[in-house]
Order: C-alpha cells, then sequence, then structure tokens
C-alpha cells in the first residue's frame, strides 16, 4: 500500500465521521425543539471525565406540585422548589442516566444528556518485526498500537503517522470487553497498520495517535505513542552480469556493485580459494569465480571474468616430426579476444598437413593476431621417425592360475628398444621379437596384480604406456615380511628386535623400504619394553607395479598385575542362605586391558568366567589404553548351606599368544553360610501315641547356622520335662517345637494322642482260656478211661521197652502207648 493511497483513505474516513457526527447533533436539537415540558437544565449537556465531580441546576418556569431528580447516583424526591441542582462530588458510574422532573396536571420530565469519559495517559506502538525494529523487503509485518481503557470509543480516532505524515486512520478493534462496540464502558483497543516494506522505507519512523473528540461540550483530547524507527534489510543485490571483460590492471571492484542493508560482505572466490577483488587483473586471473556476498541472506553468483590482452604466440623453432604419422606440431597463442593464427610458407598461406612427409620440412612463419595487436614467429620443421603410441597395450583381468600374454608395440626409425617396468615375480617372462616386446604370466598370482609399464624410445624420442592387470579371485598382496610377527613381550624384559624384509628375492623390485618413525634405514625395529605400551610398528616400502604398500607388527607389551584381590562388596565374611551378593576382583596396574579375563573359582571348580571394568565403568574389551590401568570385575553369588565355609578366589588372565598365559591369583576368601533352622522331622512325626501311665519323649532336633536355639510350647497346664531341648510328655496335647537364630525360625508342631494299654487284659485272657481248655481236656479224658476199664499205670517205676520206649503193660490185650518221658515228669 502506497503512502498516497493511505493518505486518501484517511481523508475519506474523516470526512464519513464528521458527517455522522453533524447528524447526530441535528437529531438532538430537533428533539429539544420539539419538547414541551417547562424545565430548563443548566448546563443541558455535561462531559465528565470519571471519577470528577459534576453539578447540573433543574429550573422550572411554571408552578408546580414539586420536581425532583431521577439518577443512578444522586437522586433527589419530590421538592416543592423551583431551583433544583443534582450534585455528585466523584461520578464513577459508567452509561449513567439522570432526568429532572415536576408534577403538574401530569408528570413531565426532562433528560440530561451526560458523557462519562476516560483517556490513557499513553499509548503503546508494536510490530511483528524483532526487537531491533529489523523488517526485511517484501514481507507483510503488522504494526500495533495498543490503547488502554478508554471511553466512550464511540468518540475516538486513531491515526497513524510516517514521520509528521498522516497514512491512515484505522478501524479500532476493541479486545476487553469482547468488542463490545457500543458500550459506555471503558475498553482496550488495538489498532492494525499492515506495512511491507521496500529499501526506501528504512529509517522511516511510525508513530500512532489517538483522538477523542468530546466537542461541543466536552474537550478534545490526544496522545500519541513512542516512535517506531524501522531499519529494512535487503540484499544482498550483485548488479553485473554473469560475464565480464576487463583490460590487464583493472580490478572486479570496479566492474562489479553489490548493495544491501546491512552491507554485504563482498569474498571473491576463483578454483575455491580467496581473491582480492582490489587487485589489478593479470590475463592468468581470467577464468570462472564465484562471488559471495553476505547481508540479510547470502547469495552466491558464478561469474565468467576475461581479460583482454593481445597474441602472445609460443611456437618451437625447430620441430621434429615422424614421417607418415599424424604429427603433434602445435604453436600456442593466447590472448583475448582469441587470436586468429595463420600459417605462411614462401609468402604464401598454408594449411598443415595433418601427416608430415619429408617433403614439409622447411621454415614456416606463423602470425597471430586479434583486435589488441599482432604477433610472429618461425619455425623449421624436421621430419624423422620416432616410436609410435603403444595402442595395443590395455588393461587386462585375468583369473588367478591362469596364463596371459602382454604385447607393447611401436613403430620407429630406427627401431624403438623395449623396457618394462613391473614387479618382477618368477612366473612372467619377457621376450622381444621382430619389433614386438611380450610379457607372459604364467599362473598368475596375487604378486601379478599391479601395474605394468612399457617404454619404447629410439635417438628420435621415446613413448611408454602403463596398463593395470587385475587378477580375478585374488586380492593384492604386500610382499613384505616380519620376523617375529606377532612380538608378545613383558613390561621391563630384555628389548628384542623386528626384521622387515622383502619376500622378493629381486632387489631391483624395492625402492624403499623403511619403518614408520625410524629415521635409521636399519630394517630392524627395537621395542623399549619400559614404554612402548600403545606401539603400532609399521614397515612401508614402494615397489615396482605394486606402489606403496605396508604391514604393521602385531606387537603387545604386557604386565602383570602388581595384585589380585578378592572381597565381598560389603567386606562381609559370612551371607545369609539364597541371598546373592557381590563379590569383587581388583586388580592393580595390568596391560593390556583389553586382553584381561578373570575366572572365578568356588573351591577348586570354575564358578565363572568374566571380562573386566575399568575405573570409569568403561569395558576393558572397548578401552583403547594399552597402558597399565587398574581394573575390576563382579560377579553375583548365591549360596545353600550345603556351600558353608566355601572358599573363593580370582585369577587374572591376559589372554596373549604365549604358552602358558600370564595368571596372576588371588588370595582365598572364606565365605560362612547362615541359614534358618530346619526341624528334623524324621525323628519327630506329626502325631505321636502313648499309653496310658507311660511317658513319651519328643526329641527335636534342627539344623542351622548358627546353631538354632529348641524351644518347646505346649499348655502350662500339661504334665511335661523338658531336657536339653527334649520334651518328655505323659499325657496328650499339641506340642509346638520351635528352632530359632540369628537368621530366622523354623515351627513344627506335634500331636500327642493317648492309648489304653490292652496287653495286660489279652494276658489274663488268654489265661483264662487256656485254664477252660485244660480243664475240659482232662475231664473227657477222665471218663474216656473209666468207661474202657483202663487199667491203672504206675508212674512211678516206669519200665520201658527196648524197642520202643513205652511203657510196659503189666497185663490184658490193651496197650496205651506212652513216650519216654525225659527226666522231667508231669503226674496229674
Amino acid at each position: 500500500m502506497t503512502e498516497g493511497s493511505l493518505l486518501s483513505k484517511a481523508t475519506q474516513m474523516s470526512q464519513s465521521r464528521l458527517f455522522v457526527q453533524l447528524s447526530v447533533g441535528l437529531l438532538l436539537i430537533a428533539a429539544g425543539v420539539g419538547a414541551s415540558c417547562p424545565i430548563e437544565l443548566s448546563p443541558s449537556s455535561v462531559v465528565v471525565r470519571y471519577g470528577d465531580p459534576v453539578s447540573v441546576n433543574c429550573t422550572a418556569t411554571v408552578s408546580h406540585d414539586g420536581m425532583g431528580w431521577e439518577a443512578s447516583v444522586g437522586g433527589i424526591g419530590i421538592t416543592e422548589v423551583n431551583h433544583l441542582p443534582w450534585n455528585v462530588e466523584s461520578l464513577t458510574v459508567w452509561g449513567i442516566s439522570a432526568l429532572c422532573f415536576i408534577n403538574t396536571n401530569e408528570q413531565c420530565q426532562k433528560n440530561l444528556n451526560i458523557v462519562v469519559y476516560t483517556f490513557p495517559e499513553k499509548i503503546q506502538i508494536n510490530s511483528t518485526a524483532d526487537s531491533n525494529g529489523m523488517m526485511v523487503e517484501g514481507e507483510e509485518y503488522n504494526i500495533t498500537c495498543e490503547i488502554p481503557k478508554i471511553a466512550p470509543v464511540q468518540n475516538l480516532t486513531v491515526k497513524w503517522y510516517n514521520g509528521d505524515r498522516i497514512i491512515e486512520s484505522d478501524v479500532l478493534e476493541i479486545i476487553e470487553p469482547n468488542n463490545l462496540k457500543n458500550t459506555k464502558q471503558p475498553v482496550k483497543l488495538l489498532s492494525t497498520f499492515p506495512f511491507t516494506p521496500t529499501r526506501n522505507d528504512s529509517g522511516a519512523r511510525f508513530r500512532c495517535e489517538a483522538q477523542m473528540d468530546l466537542s461541543p461540550v466536552g474537550p478534545h483530547l490526544n496522545v500519541s505513542s513512542q516512535e517506531l524507527t524501522i531499519t529494512v534489510v535487503f540484499g544482498p543485490d550483485v548488479q553485473c552480469s554473469n560475464i565480464i571483460e576487463l583490460m590487464e590492471n583493472e580490478s572486479l571492484e570496479e566492474n562489479c556493485n553489490i548493495a544491501g542493508n546491512p552491507t554485504p560482505s563482498v569474498k571473491w572466490l576463483k578454483d575455491g580459494q580467496p581473491f582480492n577483488s582490489t587487485t589489478p587483473m593479470r590475463r592468468e586471473n581470467a577464468g570462472m569465480y564465484t562471488l559471495q556476498a553476505n547481508g540479510s541472506l547470502s547469495v552466491q553468483k558464478n561469474i565468467q571474468v576475461h581479460v583482454l590482452y593481445g597474441p602472445e604466440l609460443n611456437c618451437p623453432s625447430i620441430y621434429m616430426a615422424e614421417e607418415h604419422t599424424p604429427h603433434n606440431l602445435t604453436c600456442t597463442v593466447e590472448g583475448f579476444p582469441e587470436p586468429v593464427m595463420v600459417w605462411y610458407r614462401d609468402d604464401e598461406v598454408v594449411e598443415l598437413p595433418k601427416t608430415l612427409t619429408r617433403l614439409d620440412a622447411g621454415h614456416y612463419l606463423i602470425t597471430a593476431s586479434n583486435n589488441q595487436s599482432n604477433v610472429n614467429a618461425t619455425v623449421e620443421i624436421i621430419v624423422h621417425y620416432q616410436p609410435s603410441e603403444i595402442f595395443e597395450l590395455q588393461d587386462l583381468e585375468v583369473h588367478i592360475g591362469s596364463t596371459v600374454e602382454l604385447k607393447c608395440s611401436s613403430s620407429g626409425n630406427p627401431r624403438p628398444t623395449y623396457t618394462w617396468n613391473y614387479y618382477q615375480t618368477d612366473n612372467v617372462m619377457e621376450e622381444n621379437e621382430d619389433g614386438v616386446s611380450r610379457l607372459e604370466i604364467h599362473s598368475a598370482t596375487a604378486y601379478n596384480m599391479g601395474t605394468y609399464t612399457c617404454h619404447a624410445w629410439n635417438n628420435k624420442g621415446r613413448i611408454s604406456r602403463t596398463i593395470k592387470v587385475t587378477v580375478i579371485g585374488a586380492e593384492q598382496e604386500c610382499p613384505l615380511e616380519i620376523t617375529p610377527n606377532p612380538m608378545v613381550l613383558e613390561y621391563r624384559s630384555r628389548a628384542q628386535g623386528a626384521t622387515c624384509s622383502s619376500t622378493s628375492a629381486i632387489s631391483t623390485n624395492v625402492k624403499r623400504m623403511y619403518w614408520e618413525g625410524v629415521e635409521s634405514d636399519n630394517m630392524t625395529w627395537f621395542t623399549n619394553t619400559n614404554e612402548d605400551w600403545g606401539m603400532t610398528p609399521v614397515c612401508t616400502a614402494t615397489f615396482q607395479g605394486i606402489g606403496k604398500c605396508q604391514k604393521s607388527l602385531n606387537f603387545t607389551l604386557y604386565k602383570k598385575p602388581d595384585s589380585v584381590s578378592i572381597y565381598h562388596v560389603r567386606r562381609l565374611s559370612s551371607v545369609e542362605e539364597g541371598k546373592e551378593f557381590q563379590l569383587r576382583c581388583d586388580i592393580v596396574s595390568i596391560a593390556p586391558a583389553q586382553n584381561v579375563t578373570v575366572l572365578w573359582y568356588k573351591n577348586q571348580d570354575i564358578l565363572k568366567e568374566t571380562g573386566c571394568q575399568l575405573e570409569n565403568n568403561k569395558t576393558c574389551k572397548l578401552s583403547d589404553v594399552r597402558s597399565p590401568v587398574n581394573v575390576s570385575a563382579t560377579i553375583n553369588v548365591n549360596l545353600q548351606r550345603k556351600d558353608d565355609e566355601v572358599v573363593f578366589r580370582c585369577e587374572a588372565r591376559l589372554n596373549l599368544r604365549l604358552n602358558p598365559l600370564p595368571t596372576t591369583t588371588s588370595s582365598t576368601l572364606k565365605i560362612t553360610v547362615l541359614y534358618k533352622p530346619k526341624i528334623n522331622t524324621t525323628k519327630l512325626p506329626k502325631e505321636i501315641p502313648v499309653f496310658r501311665g507311660y511317658p513319651e519323649e519328643l526329641v527335636c532336633e534342627a539344623d542351622g547356622n548358627p546353631t538354632p536355639k529348641i524351644k518347646w510350647g505346649y499348655n502350662p497346664e500339661s504334665h511335661v520335662n523338658v531336657s536339653k531341648g527334649n520334651l518328655t510328655v505323659y499325657g496328650p496335647g499339641i506340642y509346638n517345637c520351635t528352632a530359632s537364630n540369628d537368621v530366622g525360625s523354623a515351627s513344627y508342631e506335634v500331636k500327642v494322642i493317648l492309648k489304653e494299654d490292652y496287653l495286660p487284659l489279652i494276658a489274663g485272657f488268654v489265661a483264662v482260656t487256656v485254664v477252660a481248655i485244660s480243664t475240659i481236656f482232662i475231664f473227657i479224658y477222665s471218663i474216656y478211661y473209666k468207661n474202657t476199664k483202663m487199667r491203672h499205670y504206675s508212674l512211678k517205676n516206669p519200665k520201658f521197652s527196648m524197642h520202643n520206649g513205652n511203657v510196659a503193660h503189666s497185663n490184658g490185650d490193651l496197650q496205651f502207648p506212652m513216650t519216654r518221658l525225659s527226666k522231667q515228669y508231669i503226674c496229674i
């Protein structure tokens, strides 16, 4: 939006507002003229600043029955006077209404026109630019005018100034309270002026002005914000073309103007290197330049610079050419614009043929000219035969183990002589025949990879061609050998040397061989076992055909630790069963840490193999420090009661190419396992019978560390005896055995039940039964023998038969078998 359009808009808005005010005034006058109430208000309209006093006198012009004031503040009831003032010491009511009334035949009234206003002492101007008022050319910004609480807003006009010129009268936006445009209460307003700067607006001073017109009764108020000064950022603009032509001794700065705000920093580059733009230009300075201008933005532009100067002709005074072959006779000419070169022979313009013959020999005049100047030179052409380009020799690939032929040929007079440069091996044969040189590679190996250069020369010149041979299936080998390799030495041991040598027996294959960092040509490297911790010796050599290659000596300087110690991380000598604890192994001054392995032993068995950590908790494997360091390792262990009095130790082992491996073992750590009691239930069943009158001993044994204490729980009324942890009971009941130590406790409940002893009754019953049966048997026996008239026998002096031992009968035919008795007899 231009400044002219802004001024036009402001004028139109001002005229429109004036028309509205006049219309409202006429309506008010018409209403007053039409009123017929005989009341005069003095003054008829008042404009009061919020909080100021106000006084209005009401006069009745006719007789009446009383008059009064009806108002939001300071109202007065009916009073029989002709003059009644309305006074308010501090008017603090927004939108107040007041009217004076009289009572005649009917009541009439007249309203007092009251305007309560407030006006800020200062207003604030801001913008969406940065805190320094920096604006970018072409971008749209909002400049805002913030007006604090003001009323009545209908009488407010906001004008925008650029310097002392009005550029816009803006429509207001009510921020608080919520766009109530017709409110009579104070509101907070925001006026926004959209602005798109150009470079010509840099330094412009913007301000906003709030104007309140309360006339004709009230004052005309205005307040202006502080000025907002803007700076327009633009560019850099590079005002030069992509091609610059200048004379020698002119500078780039004179031919290219760069504008911008802030003032750009300008940098000229040629071939990536800084170039002073004030330097007088020379012909060698011509070329492609890069202009870098840094201001609010960074601009880069490529510019072709031409330096104008006259021709400079460079021709050989004598040229020897090969007959019947394309020549490379050239006369170089420099100048700008590009000079025109013309050849003369015997004052006639000629064109030098592409192929020279002996007939073309002679003297030639060459001229070169441009719009700056002209020069000339003479050339004598002599035609000879020299080796031609070698075309048959090309890069090739050969499979490992295959045979291939390299052919080098060149024409010339005299016939060329050939030589080859390559890494010589026993499987390569060289043969020269009929002006052609051949190389045959038999059973190609990795050592045949590399470059092969063929040189063809005679007394007129020389030509060379280099090709590359790739052996498919093989990797490039560096023909170096280091002995010994690897080398592992102990700290402060006797120094040893490592020798670097070529694996080739042909000395011409080696151009140079040396140890990196060693100034002498001695091919034996000696270590210092007191300090060469991180040393990686490198042997480097340059070979024919292979180029530069190197091999490293795998050197390790190791040191056994000063000490290895193992301990409980909490410095305890005993642990509880089943609770995990941690052991730590401290290894003092060992190297290299990357090769350290810690072996953990439980009694004589390897418990675990772990790595280690440095003091910064970095894993040893990831450490790049090879000098002695302190390291440690930890292991989590869980012991059971069977592990009581177990012995631990740790061992630091260096995994090196040594046999045996260097190891250092800590002293032993003895750990006592504490565990809570466990009651032996094999000797103490859950239920035990006791016979009436017979005591029963309950044996409670428990295993624990420390040794548990046994305690019995029972009914205090029970008849028991306690001795050394054993309980003798005499009756039934529930008995609880508790075994406890510092670790814990275990309980076991035993139920004792009472049983009767029926053994005496059974024995008596058996005895009675035996007596009864014996009596019955005797009775039956006596009856039986009486009925059969059994004779009577005396057992006092029995006579025994010699045959069967039966008792002999006195008479009769009935025999009663009697068994021979022993020394004891029973008489019934």
